[in-house]
């Protein structure tokens, strides 16, 4: 496959080790990734993981602030395959259809399960048992291509949004590479997608963020971990932001919905709209990740139990 000229598209870590072996396995031309970002309390400029690893092995980058606008770049480096995973925009029709084995997309869902751009937080929030990986065939249509090869992976229920973008991260790097030959030689079966078992999973909103205890205790549990580390759910209190890190399941059904019911070794047990949730570990607002139990001993007990959250 090393003569085959490729176009790879994509931007955070969950695409490096896609990038990793398609430098390995093939020829690739150009790398294009999203527009450097200003990050952190600093805004320093930041560049995306895939532009760094580009970078390293001496490929050139493209990095267009609109690619629907800005594509002649790509067109110029006459790629065999343009093949994408995680990069962030909309591809125009052109450059599925130029290349002479089209363009490929390597997405975190068993498609037509989860289209979108948060296919793994929103496979744990909407308590997803199972996942994986989908190598599919672009069409002017997000997420709705031919799928070429699929692979499962179970959701456990102590996966995070973390554990399971890093089992899934490799999985896609490896069925891509075991993939590319059938698509290269035009031997894959691929098969439409049923549009009636479509469901969608757009980027997390601001408000998706917040802890709605009217929900039962496992959708509450699957949230927090679906958003964790990153953007992290997050409860009010005293008019102050606190960002729940981590749970567990609790028994209790004591209480009304959002109530603080109980302060355990384990942390803050909070009331849902079945049982409770332990909540064990936040990040209070400009402060550090802390164990819950350590930020009761700082305001005490007597300050929090009875209180309800989000108020």
């Amino acid at each position: 496959m090393k003569d085959k000229r490729v176009v790879f598209m994509g931007t955070p870590e969950f695409a490096v080790p896609v990038l990793k072996e398609l430098i390995k396995n093939t020829n690739v031309v150009l790398v294009v990734t999203q527009p450097d970002k200003f990050v952190g309390r600093h805004k320093e400029l930041t560049k995306s993981p895939i532009k760094k690893l580009a970078e390293e092995n001496n490929i050139k980058v493209f990095q267009p602030i609109k690619i629907k606008e800005d594509y002649m770049e790509v067109l110029n480096q006459n790629p065999d395959i343009i093949i994408t995973c995680a990069y962030g925009q909309i591809i125009p029709t052109i450059l599925l259809e130029t290349p002479k084995y089209k363009a490929v997309n390597v997405h975190a869902s068993l498609l037509p399960k989860l289209r979108g751009g948060a296919p793994i937080q929103k496979a744990i929030i909407d308590g997803y048992k199972e996942t994986g990986i989908t190598i599919m065939y672009m069409v002017d249509k997000m997420d709705a291509g031919d799928i070429i090869k699929q692979e499962k992976l179970e959701i456990t229920p102590t996966d995070t949004y973390l554990t399971l973008h890093d089992k899934l991260s490799p999985l896609g790097a490896k069925l891509l590479m075991e993939t590319l030959p059938s698509i290269f030689n035009n031997t894959n079966q691929s098969i439409k997608q049923n549009e009636e078992e479509v469901t969608y999973a757009y980027n997390i909103k601001r408000e998706e963020e917040k802890l709605d205890f009217n929900k039962t205790s496992i959708e509450v549990y699957n949230q927090i971990r679906g958003l964790n580390p990153h953007p992290l759910s997050y409860v009010e209190l005293n008019n102050t932001e606190i960002k729940v890190v981590e749970s567990i399941l609790s028994d209790s059904s004591i209480g009304n919905p959002g109530e603080i019911i109980d302060i355990t070794k384990e942390g803050i047990v909070v009331k849902c709209s079945d049982k409770s949730i332990t909540i064990t570990k936040i990040k209070p607002s400009g402060k550090k990740e802390m164990k819950a139990l350590d930020y009761v001993n700082g305001i005490g007990k007597k300050n929090l139990i009875g209180r309800v959250l989000n108020e």
